[in-house]
């Protein structure tokens, strides 16, 4: 069984909720990135913002210098741990339309983020 710790992201690209949707763009796009974890004080998960979110933000035509990441990040986030299995983390997934869970600890610390492109990738050089 593979679990999510052989395939999550450890290097996770934040920021703070303050910051503007352009600074967060900007970031994921130096990043080559599909979603941003939103840390409050660099330490409690408080969103995600995705490259939906930002879509959204711009068919709303909010200013991207001006508006901030918490008025337009996905504030539910829903995690999971590293020993969830591959398979697992795919369904949930495919289920909830998502492309990017993070993954924390049993205290909710962030380790690493998994990406439905890595997920599918082992799958692929793994599967039978």
């Amino acid at each position: 069984m593979a679990t999510v710790a052989e395939v999550m992201n450890t290097n996770v690209l934040t920021v703070d909720p303050t910051a503007s949707i352009g600074e967060a763009a900007e970031k994921m796009i130096e990043a080559g990135v599909g979603a941003v974890v939103v840390m409050e004080d660099m330490v409690r998960i408080v969103g995600i913002v995705t490259e939906r979110d930002l879509m959204r933000a711009v068919a709303q035509r909010a200013r991207a210098a001006e508006a901030k990441v918490r008025q337009w990040m996905t504030e539910s986030v829903v995690t999971i741990t590293p020993d969830t299995d591959i398979h697992e983390a795919a369904k949930m997934m495919f289920q909830r339309n998502f492309r990017h869970l993070p993954v924390v600890n049993s205290e909710g610390r962030l380790l690493g983020i998994a990406s439905l492109r890595r997920l599918s990738q082992y799958e692929f050089e793994h599967g039978k």
